[in-house]
């Protein structure tokens, strides 16, 4: 029975293992809605939203009624005494009796209903907290815009890692070829030994970017991993094409976009706290206001030299009270001032920079605009800059092996064609990103 036990553990335990290794496809639009789900940083922008709405009831609950009660006992552990003329029993004149009033035993159980009436402060507070509620749903659509915006450069990141593999072990293929072959010519008397040495010193380059290449391709999987909130260890598949995915972000209609400042993100915070400062005004001017409140109280009271307060026998005397508090302000040595106009200055520095705000998200547009148009630009030069390294590094190999080239003519045109690769791949990779930061600005 225990052996069976074990058995069904460890099925259970390899079927467990082998699910959790089962890779994860995404396209970059599935890896976008994926990390604007389980990213850490938008999982934390829904809570804030959540804390604002639980704070927007926190204030208004503070203007509703409030009940307390109160429940206090006193034990007088030495009565103290009061000293009567004894005329009053008979006595002497100018004699004293000393007495002791009450009993020793005292219990008081009241409950209290508030209520305020008018407090100028708490109006503001209200509308404040719908001021924080929306300052917080902005907040999590510009954490939502920069989760985006990062899936995206990662997912490019990692794209360009693996054609940077690719490449590189074609590049690998190619010099082993080479090198092989000019080996066999210098072994043959028909080559020289500083061909061999310029191929070998070419390769051992080329072996170790590919190298770094391969470690770099893990890192921007990892990275991607963390910006979707998955482990980061985890088997992620893009199932997107560098090459293709570069076509579907070329897009000149994007220029043409129609632009509203006031849906740009950056400017919605600019202008909460220009919301903000402007309530901050209201309270302090509110200050000067009277504030009104009623309450009403109910409570009861039982005495006894012993503790039999629980005893049916046990008299219980009711009071209640109602009233209203009226608070006044009348004098504050011109601190209400002062506090007004810090207040006004506040609200006025908001303002200007909201102005600031304004000019600044108009020159990002222009600037990623013309960023965005450059890339496109870029990515067609590097495009056709590649055809023509390859043609030269093509001709140059077969100048090479006819005798009509050197070594180090060959390594130049190798080396050109390499750099056309790299500066190709990024081309790319720079369209994908300046499209997404003219998308942030456009909030498209």
């Amino acid at each position: 029975m225990k052996v069976q036990f074990v058995i069904l553990l460890a099925i259970i335990s390899v079927k467990c293992s082998f699910s959790q290794e089962i890779p994860k496809s995404f396209s970059l639009d599935e890896a976008i809605a994926y990390a604007l789900e389980y990213n850490y940083s938008v999982i934390n922008a829904d809570r804030e939203i959540l804390d604002a709405q639980k704070q927007k009831w926190e204030i208004i609950a503070t203007g509703l009624p409030q009940i307390d009660g109160n429940l206090s006992y006193f034990n007088q552990l030495k009565q103290p005494v009061t000293l009567i003329p004894g005329e009053i029993v008979g006595g002497e004149p100018g004699s004293f009796l000393p007495v002791v009033f009450g009993q020793q035993n005292q219990v008081n159980a009241t409950a209290t209903l508030r209520q305020q009436i008018f407090d100028g402060s708490y109006i503001v507070g209200v509308q404040a907290t719908e001021a924080f509620l929306r300052y917080s749903q902005n907040n999590k659509e510009k954490t939502d815009q920069e989760i985006r915006k990062a899936a995206i450069e990662a997912y490019g990141n990692v794209l360009l890692a693996q054609e940077t593999v690719n490449i590189l072990e074609k590049n690998k293929a190619t010099l082993e070829k080479n090198l092989y072959e000019t080996e066999k010519l210098y072994e043959n008397g028909l080559g020289d030994e500083e061909s061999v040495e310029q191929l070998q010193i070419t390769l051992s380059s080329t072996v170790s970017a590919l190298k770094n290449a391969i470690r770099f391709e893990d890192i921007t999987l990892q990275m991607l991993n963390l910006i979707m909130g998955l482990p980061i260890e985890n088997q992620t598949i893009l199932t997107e094409n560098l090459d293709d995915l570069v076509v579907k972000q070329i897009d000149f209609n994007l220029l043409d976009s129609e632009f509203n400042m006031e849906n740009n993100v950056d400017y919605k915070l600019v202008a909460n706290l220009n919301e903000q400062r402007y309530y901050e005004l209201k309270l302090a001017k509110s200050k000067a206001l009277p504030s009104l409140n009623a309450f009403v109280n109910y409570g009861a009271s039982a005495f006894s030299n012993t503790f039999s307060f629980f005893e049916s026998q046990q008299k219980w005397f009711a009071a209640s009270t109602l009233g209203f508090d009226l608070t006044i302000p009348i004098f504050s040595s011109l601190n209400r001032s002062a506090t007004t106009q810090r207040a006004k200055i506040a609200y006025d520095q908001a303002k200007t920079q909201l102005t600031e705000a304004e000019e600044q998200i108009r020159l990002q547009l222009e600037k990623a605009k013309s960023d965005y148009i450059f890339s496109i630009e870029d990515y067609e030069t590097t495009k056709s800059n590649l055809n023509l390294a390859e043609r030269i590094e093509k001709k140059n190999e077969t100048k090479y092996f006819e005798g009509l080239a050197t070594s180090f003519e060959l390594r130049q045109a190798q080396i050109q064609l390499y750099t056309a690769q790299q500066d190709y791949l990024q081309s790319m990779v720079e369209v994908i990103n300046k499209k997404t930061e003219l998308e942030t600005v456009l909030n498209n």
